[in-house]
Formats: structure tokens, C-alpha cells, sequence
């Protein structure tokens, strides 16, 4: 019954939330195809590249051991996307995140990445946070990957761990902060769930969030699933804040 209701409540027409088009979905495709994601991105951390290469500088520079693979983003981090994505984290919308992962399963490489990985895990909110919120974003994301997904004939990772991933400490704010001291700041921030070693262990994990700042957050994610025995993990996330 809820599931009806909810197809029957993403079938009437609403209006676009950036131009006020009406009747539209949340966001118009005028303002899809006005507000495009770069065609090409870094493979490895998603950021905006010029044609020709496949990685940016940062990148080459990195080890080949690094703990993250893979980045895939939708978006820039820039206007409207950037207002929507509060709404959708600190106003109570869970329900942009439907319309976020059809961007995001229209992203360049996107497809190979759901393809290949074998587990799917959100990056995971203190408890604390995840009280005052009532939802994590990144959860919400993977649930409507997962239901959009096979709409439009995309191979999905075979499973979805909600709680792969524990966040034991809670970040100051490090909007000013730098890579390397953003690093810093999350050093023990994560750790696997030791109840979900086997679903880890070997896995090709996909970790899924909203935004990919500087691209810390999923590296100590990433390296705290590495630790856990995964054999290799990616990201695909909504939007990437382009690089200064």
C-alpha cells in the first residue's frame, strides 16, 4: 500500500523548485540541461578535467595503493544544486533524493561503477546527528539508487549494508580547512561495523554520498573499509565542490 501511494505521489505534477515551472518535477529537465554536470571528471576523484586524460594532477601524484579508487559525481557543488542539497540535509527533505540519484545514475562512469562493485555503503552520521536529523542522506541515495536503478536496466551491487561503516567521532566544521588538514581532523573518525567483516571482507564496495568536497571524507572511509579487508573501494557521489 505505501508503495502505491508513493508512485501515485511521484506521478502528480508539482513545480520546478529552481525556475517555478509548473507543471514539472522537482527539477524541470530546462533546468537539468541548464545546469548540466561536467562531461568529463578526474576517474579518480571526480574533479573537472579538459579532454584527453583521465586523471588530474592530484591524482597521478597519489599512490596506486590509494584507499579510494574511483570517484563518479553528477553535479557541481554550485548553484541550484547547492541550495537543493541543504534542503535535502538540513530542512528535513529526504525526498530529494530521488531526483539527485537519477542525476547520478546518468553520471560519466556511473554505470561501470554500480556494474562492477559488489556492495553498496553509505557514508555514515555520529548517532547524535543522525537523532537530530532523523535520516541520513547517503542512506536515503543508495535506497533510491537501488530503486531507480533497475528501472533503467543498470546492473546494482548485490548488496546494501546500511551500517558497514560506523562514525564514531563528529568533525568540527572544515569548511575553510584544507585536504591535508581535513585528513588530519578524521584520523579514527571511522571504523567497520565487526558485524559486517564478511559482507566486507574481498568486497569491491561502492560508497555513496552527497557531496565530495576535497574528497577526505570518502579517502578515511575508504581507507577504514580497506582495513576491513575490502579488495578495492569507489564513490559515486551527487555533487563535487570544483577545485580552487
Amino acid at each position: 500500500m505505501f508503495n502505491a501511494w508513493r508512485a501515485l505521489w511521484n506521478a502528480l505534477p508539482g513545480t520546478c523548485q529552481v525556475c517555478g515551472g509548473w507543471p514539472s518535477r522537482p527539477v524541470c529537465e530546462d533546468c537539468v540541461e541548464r545546469f548540466p554536470g561536467e562531461p568529463l571528471r578526474c576517474t579518480g576523484c571526480a574533479a573537472p578535467l579538459r579532454a584527453g586524460v583521465a586523471l588530474c594532477g592530484a591524482c597521478l601524484a597519489r599512490p596506486a595503493q590509494a584507499p579510494l579508487q574511483a570517484c563518479a559525481a553528477a553535479v557541481d557543488y554550485a548553484y541550484p544544486w547547492d541550495g537543493l542539497i541543504a534542503r535535502f540535509k538540513f530542512r528535513g527533505e529526504p525526498g530529494w533524493a530521488t531526483p539527485f540519484a537519477r542525476r547520478m545514475l546518468a553520471a560519466p562512469q556511473a554505470a561501470e561503477l554500480l556494474s562492477q562493485c559488489s556492495l553498496m555503503v553509505p557514508v555514515p552520521l555520529t548517532t547524535t546527528r543522525l537523532a537530530e536529523r532523523g535520516y541520513n542522506q547517503a542512506w536515503e541515495l543508495v535506497k533510491a539508487l537501488r530503486r531507480l536503478g533497475p528501472r533503467k536496466g543498470m546492473a546494482m551491487p548485490a548488496t546494501t549494508q546500511p551500517d558497514a561503516l560506523v562514525r564514531l567521532i563528529e568533525t568540527p566544521d572544515q569548511h575553510s580547512l584544507s585536504r591535508e588538514q581535513r585528513l588530519h581532523n578524521l584520523q579514527g573518525v571511522f571504523a567497520a561495523h565487526p558485524l559486517r567483516s564478511a559482507a566486507i571482507a574481498s568486497a569491491h564496495v561502492l560508497l555513496v554520498d552527497d557531496v565530495s568536497t576535497t574528497g577526505a571524507t570518502l579517502h578515511t572511509a575508504a581507507q577504514a573499509l580497506r582495513q576491513a579487508g575490502a579488495a578495492r573501494v569507489s564513490a559515486l557521489v551527487f555533487a563535487r565542490t570544483p577545485p580552487r
